[in-house]
Order: structure tokens, then sequence, then C-alpha cells
């Protein structure tokens, strides 16, 4: 009886070592090859952040894990002009960037954002898409950017604290915040306003003070920081429709094989895919939360929308005398 027992321990001894020997042994972690930062403003649940992080998990996935993205959103990293310098000497990896910082750093994009340039949506990324959107990918070569994809970001409009702005001659006189880019500034000008420049994070307290009597943005960024509560006559003008970007610092961008550029850029495009689906969900579902809350909205009528970009003339031939024939183009896609 004993040897049988014996006998036992012995085959469940050998069985164990030969089959049983991976029990719990668990499968190895790949050790990232790369670990690289992305650099985000917007918060957490912005469409452009969810983008982000659709491109880094979409990046981990096809690399298997060699290539790793951390987005640090928020502004975690700086805001956007710090962080483009920073890309640009390799101390971030990737960003995403409106136009309107990016123009400081190469003029020429300044084309694309012009006021009262496209006619819809539709039109712009037709631009966008083709030979036109290429070639403007091509003008960062030599910057220490290497372009990726474009991102969605609406159209900017004009809001106020008082009364909306129903046809040009609204504007006169009126203290509109601007980003701090000088051609944003010059457009108020020619509307008739008066410029304002002013960081993102003041505009709520100078709305309610007075201190300004309106700004512009899309319709997430007005309902998200409930500007809408200071400032309720939203005018839906489309002045502006400032694409942007998701960029590559080229120090990064030259250390990866021809394989893995590949798979980036890929999986850039895709992200930009999805972060356009969710910004036209976000745009939506914020407009119908400011109607909701009772501000009044104007819709800006083509014949008064044609008035607003006769008076721009002067700002093409400021900022884009030297890209006319571009800007030709560009209308032209829109006409086809």
């Amino acid at each position: 009886m004993k040897k049988r027992i014996c006998m036992i321990f012995l085959a469940c001894g050998m069985l164990s070592a030969s089959c049983g020997g991976n029990w719990n042994k668990k499968t190895p972690e790949v050790v990232p090859e790369f670990v690289f930062s992305y650099a985000e403003n917007q918060a957490e649940d912005y469409p452009t952040t969810r983008g982000a992080y659709k491109f880094a998990e979409l990046v981990k996935e096809r690399t298997e894990g060699r290539i790793e993205v951390l987005v640090y959103a928020g502004g975690e990293l700086g805001d956007e002009q710090a962080v483009v310098e920073q890309l640009q000497f390799g101390g971030i990896d990737f960003v995403r960037a409106s136009l309107s910082s990016l123009s400081e750093f190469v003029p020429e994009l300044n084309v694309l954002q012009m006021p009262y340039l496209y006619k819809n949506s539709e039109h712009m990324w037709k631009v966008l898409e083709g030979e036109i959107g290429d070639e403007f990918m091509e003008i960062l070569d030599g910057s220490g950017l290497t372009g990726l994809s474009w991102y969605d970001a609406g159209a900017r409009n004009f809001y106020c604290t008082n009364n909306p702005i129903r046809r040009l001659e609204d504007m006169k006189g009126m203290r509109i915040r601007v980003q701090e880019s000088e051609m944003m500034a010059a457009m108020v000008e020619a509307l008739g306003g008066t410029a304002v420049p002013m960081t993102y994070d003041k505009v709520y307290s100078a709305l309610e003070t007075g201190e300004i009597d309106g700004a512009e943005n899309n319709w997430p960024s007005y309902e998200s920081v409930r500007h809408y509560e200071v400032a309720p006559f939203y005018t839906v003008d489309e002045h502006t429709r400032v694409p942007e970007m998701q960029l590559m610092s080229q120090y990064t961008w030259d250390k990866l094989s021809p394989k893995d550029q590949k798979i980036i850029l890929e999986c850039a495009r895709e992200s930009a895919l999805y972060e356009r689906k969710l910004w036209t969900q976000r745009s939506e579902s914020s407009e119908r939360r400011v109607r909701n809350a009772g501000c009044t909205v104007v819709e800006l009528p083509m014949e008064e929308k044609e008035r607003f970009r006769n008076a721009m003339m002067p700002v093409y031939q400021k900022y884009c005398a030297d890209y006319m024939d571009v800007i030709e183009r560009i209308t032209k896609e829109g006409e086809e």
C-alpha cells in the first residue's frame, strides 16, 4: 500500500514537472523601445484629447507595445506656443495645436485660417484632404515640425454680453476678446470693433465685469467654460474655421524606421477621423445645452455674411498678399 502511494506521488511530481511548470508563469510584458510625450491643452473629455488617447492606443497596438505614447492633457506641459517651441527642439514628441498658434512659427499657415474663407465644413475638408492640404503639410519641412494629420475645431462665432450682433454695424466700437494672434485682432478691427488680446482663462471674468463686450469661439468652448452664462447672445457667422494639426517633432520622427513612420502616420489619420466624429457630436450637444439655457442665437443671413467677408480685404492683403493665388484655388474648391 505504501509503495502504491509513493508511486502516485512520484507520478504527480513528474506530471507537474513536464506539464505544470507553466501554470504560474506569466507572459512577460513588452518593454517599450520608445516612450513618447504628447501635449494637449484641452480637458480630458474634449474631442481633441480623446483623439490623442485614440492615437496613443492605436500606436501601442500596432507596434505591439514597442512604442508607447503618454498623453498629458489640460495644458500640463504648457500652453500651445510653449509646447510647439519644445517640439521643435525635441523636448516634446507630439502635440495637437491650432493653426492660430502654429502660424506664429510658420506664417504661410495663415492662409488656411483666413476669415470667411470656407463656405462650410465640407468645403474646408475638401481643401485639407486634397492637394492643397498636402502642400501645406510640406511647408513644415525644415521647421523642426512634422505634420501628421488635420483635426477639427469647428467654426468660431461671436458672442456678446448685452446685445446680439445682427449686422456689420453692430460691431462698431465693441470690445471683443481675441486670441493672442495678430491676424485675429486685425479681423475684429476690420469689422469695426476693438480687439482685446487676452488669455483664455481670463475671459469669463472679463465678460462678467464688463471689461470686454464679447468674445468669439466655437460651440463646445462657449458651452464648456460656461461663457454663455455671462454672454448669452451668440451670433452664428462662422467667421473662421481654424483647422488644427497633429504634429510630431522632426527629431523624434528621424529616430524611427520607415516602417514605424508609416504606422505613426496611419494611426494619426485614423485618430483624426475619430476626433472629427466626436467633434460633430460634441458641437451638437453643446448647441442644444446653450439653446436650452435660454440664450439668444442669431443665424447671420448669407447676404450679411457677405458684407462681413467684404470687410476682410485689408486683412487678406496684409497677411496673404503673396498667396492670393492659393486663396483663389481654395475659393474655387467651394464652387465645384
